[in-house]
């Protein structure tokens, strides 16, 4: 399978990992600033013939005029995630988007409109949900083991710094990032989401900057979700947390089942009760990651490589993206009108909070 990949910063090398072990032909690289590429290179391990036989460029219309590909994976910053989506649909090759999967929900609504119209397919890169102890949960959740959902939480307690937020000018911008709840919290939102039914009636948040005052968008946001079934959810998102990444917790609670995910990211199993089973313990299902990005970027683009063979949807599809996309988007609204939202959202944009907290104090 003919590959590329658009954006080479920080997550990149999970990305080129995840081709290189799924076999796939890495026809070519795409920054703006070559340096990222050797950086990239170098942290993939590549050897100079491997190097040599993959195109560099700094224009992805450019790239797509010209190499022949079969799928494209877009880690540009976020603001510029739905531009270089449509672009590859349009150009009838299928692609996997970072999180978030666009800044709007038009442009989200657009990508999947696209998508469905070239047949091509279209995945959010929501790794997490490839996470062994994600997928025992999920296990659970289908074969009805929780009986009668009761609530649910996701907590995501990480840490990001001056030095983070300065080392790319985009971090931290209503247009171009948001903050912690769409950077950082939000594959946390996707799995919350999808484990309790996906459909949402109403969500109440508040956000606020607390320790970032150089930045526009939030550092800490919490927020409580009513599901169309009944259950209710609870959000915390912050990046405060003073001296490093403390855990990303996912707690699903049902009258007949009870699971703790935690770890850095949801990769461990920490409690773990079933009344079908009092003896049933996965406590043992832990994964090792060195960071928080996990490990479920092989797995995602095996996915993906399927559907593509299979002519099936991803696993992890557009519409996925934007419920993710949108329960963000809806925590926002709520925060800045101090009320409670229904959804589904009409069109909104991270964009619009510009200002929410004022400008920022560089």
């Amino acid at each position: 399978m003919d590959y590329a990949l658009i954006g080479c910063g920080r997550v990149a090398p999970n990305h080129i990992k995840a081709a290189k072990e799924n076999g796939f032909r890495i026809v070519a690289v795409c920054d703006v600033d070559f340096s990222h590429i050797d950086a990239l290179f170098e942290k993939a391990g590549f050897s100079e013939e491997e190097k040599q036989g993959i195109a560099r460029y700094a224009d992805y219309r450019e790239m797509l005029k010209k190499e022949p590909l079969t799928l494209v994976s877009v880690a540009l910053p976020s603001g510029l995630h739905a531009e270089a989506a449509k672009c590859v649909i349009s150009h009838g090759v299928n692609v996997i988007i970072e999180k978030p999967i666009a800044m709007s929900l038009a442009d989200a609504d657009e990508i999947i409109r696209l998508g469905e119209e070239m047949g091509v397919a279209v995945s959010a890169c929501h790794q997490n949900r490839f996470n062994l102890a994600v997928q025992a949960m999920r296990a659970a959740v289908e074969a009805g083991r929780f009986g009668k959902l009761s609530n649910a939480a996701v907590t995501v307690r990480w840490s990001r710094g001056e030095d983070y937020y300065s080392h790319d000018d985009w971090r931290g911008k209503w247009a171009s990032d948001g903050g912690t709840l769409m950077n950082q919290c939000i594959h946390g939102i996707d799995l919350l989401r999808w484990m309790c039914g996906d459909e949402i009636e109403s969500v109440y948040g508040i956000t606020a900057r607390q320790y970032h005052p150089y930045i526009e968008a939030e550092d800490v946001g919490t927020a409580v979700l009513r599901f169309k079934n009944g259950v209710l959810a609870t959000v915390e998102g912050t990046v405060n947390v003073n001296y490093g990444d403390m855990e990303e917790h996912l707690t699903l609670l049902g009258e007949a089942g009870a699971v703790k995910l935690g770890g850095t990211c949801a990769n461990e199993v920490l409690s773990w009760h079933f009344s079908d089973d009092p003896e049933d313990r996965q406590e043992s299902v832990k994964e090792k990651t060195v960071n928080v990005y996990g490990n479920g970027h092989t797995a995602l683009f095996a996915d993906v490589a399927d559907a593509i063979r299979t002519g099936r949807p991803p696993y992890v599809d557009a519409r996925a993206g934007r419920r993710a996309l949108e329960t963000v988007l809806a925590i926002y609204l709520s925060s800045k009108t101090g009320a409670p939202v229904t959804l589904p959202l009409a069109d909104v944009s991270s964009a619009d909070f510009a200002g929410l907290f004022g400008e920022p104090i560089r």
